[in-house]
Order: C-alpha cells, then structure tokens, then sequence
C-alpha cells in the first residue's frame, strides 16, 4: 500500500541574520509557517530505493541521485539499522529556488514516510539528526507547522497554535540561490551586522498580535536578494497595492514573496488580480499556519 505526504511550502514571516559564526554558518531568527501549496510525495515501501518525478517544477530538479528526497532516505539508512526503504514519486508543484523550502520540505516529507512506514515516532532524534544532515531548513519542516527556528536551523523553539493566516504568494519564475544571496550581503565570520533582534511574539496568538509582531520583524535577505533579482521589489509592490493587505515581505532568500490579508475572499480577489495582470508568474492564494 502506497504512503502519502503533502510537502507544504515554507514561509519566513521573518528572517533576522543575527551574524555570522566562526563555522562559516549564518545566525538566523525566523518565524516559520506553512502553507496549503504543496508537493506530493508518495512511498511504495519495501521496493528497491528510487525517485520517479512529475509536474511542473520537475526538469529544474537536476540530477535525482543529488535529490533531497534520497539523500534523506540515505541519512536516515544510516542510523536506522535494517530501515525499510522503498520507492518514492515526488510531484513537484511548487517553484524551485523560490525561498519556500521546496526541497527541503520534500525531504522532511521522505523522513516522515519512512518513520510512518517503520513506526518512528515523530520525535526521534535520529530523524532530525537526519534532517540536520540534508540541509538548515530540513528539521523545522518535519513537523510542518508554526515555529521559531533559530541557529542556522537546528534551534526549534516550540510549535505554535497560531490562527490561519490568509495569504497570497507571488513567485516571478526567476530563481535565487541561498548561497548567493549570503554571498551578496557579505559578512565575514563573526562579524554582526547589528540590525536587533527578533521581536517576542505578543500573546495571545491572533491574526491581530501576529501581524503587529511581524510589522516590528524584517527579512534581512531582502534587500540583497533584489539587488540580485530587481523583480522582487516589483512583486512586493503589485502585493502592496491589493486592497485587505495587511503586511508584504519576501520569504527566504527570495524570489517568493507573500501577502497577508483581512480574509479569504480579500486574499482570492488579489490572486485572480495578480494572475490575470502578470500570467507568467506562479500566483496562489493559501492559508499559512
């Protein structure tokens, strides 16, 4: 019997680059939340360990051998003893190298189907040590749901019951890589760049408080990444200008941007908009939680 996934896509609502550590890696803060859109992943256990794709995104994805989805079932191989692998189908909606996680959510989708297909509990730590293997953003998506992610991705703070957030996301179809991206705002091991810290989440969790927190928050990639791809400050402005918005930011290190809104139908009206006057871009109204 096959087993199934969603791989949502992963949202910053905020991105804070304390510094750079000694070890090269960045210092982040960030609230993360997930949307609706999704991958799919599916697992036919017990068969020989593969990676068939389909969909839209799929002919960006370069070699499969190098594909998350694998190298996290080979992580996971590695410290599980005798683990029941199988054959995995990933179709591939979302953007790549959008600053969404797509990868990295297609492969904490891997880890949860081969916990589920060998009764790993959800919280062990080999799976997240696993996770940490694969990339910085892999362990805040096993769970996919709200949470602070700090460290470079390895310090999760607790999940969060935060309200559904209604929201468009808007990617140009021009990708940005991560390592780019750092590479353009440029410092240098150790070195802070002195911008603040996160803002505490103010409680209780409402659609209100999380959109106060988040106009006091930043995404420190942003400037940087549309120096890189000018574009962005395009699709912040078109999200803007939507009428019910209630806060704009890039997500990640970009090229996706989002919106939130007063409601369901402010955020539909503003993706049917936005898609009708800009239909080569990747447009879609979500709930993110």
């Amino acid at each position: 019997m096959s087993l199934i996934e969603r791989a949502p896509a992963k949202i910053n609502l905020s991105l804070h680059i304390l510094g750079r550590r000694d070890d090269g890696w960045h210092e982040l803060e960030s609230l993360v939340v997930f949307a609706g859109a999704s991958d799919t992943l599916t697992l036919q256990p017990d068969a020989p360990l593969s990676l068939s794709l389909e969909g839209p995104g799929a002919a960006q994805l370069g070699a499969q051998e190098d594909n998350l989805v694998l190298r996290a079932a080979r992580a996971l191989a590695d410290r599980v003893p005798d683990l029941r692998l199988g054959a995995f189908h990933l179709a591939k909606r979302l953007p790549v190298a959008a600053g969404i996680g797509g990868g990295s959510s297609d492969a904490a989708a891997a880890l949860r189907l081969l916990a589920r297909a060998n009764n790993l509990d959800l919280e062990d730590p080999r799976l997240y040590a696993a996770a940490a293997d694969i990339g910085s953003d892999v362990p805040v998506c096993v769970r996919a749901r709200a949470r602070m992610m700090r460290g470079r991705g390895e310090n999760l703070g607790p999940l969060l019951d935060l309200p559904p957030l209604f929201a468009v996301l808007v990617n140009p179809g021009v990708p940005l890589e991560t390592a780019a991206v750092f590479a353009r705002i440029g410092l240098k091991p150790g070195e802070n760049p002195g911008f603040g810290a996160h803002p505490a989440l103010a409680t209780p969790l409402s659609v209100e408080s999380v959109c106060a927190t988040m106009k006091r928050a930043r995404n420190d990639m942003e400037d940087a990444a549309s120096v890189l791809a000018p574009v962005v400050v395009h699709c912040i402005a078109v999200l803007s200008a939507a009428r019910g918005v209630r806060l704009t930011r890039m997500s990640g290190s970009g090229a996706t941007c989002f919106a939130l809104f007063e409601n369901c139908r402010a955020a539909a009206r503003a993706a049917k908009v936005i898609r009708r006057d800009h239909p080569e871009w990747w447009v879609k109204a979500t709930v993110l939680r």
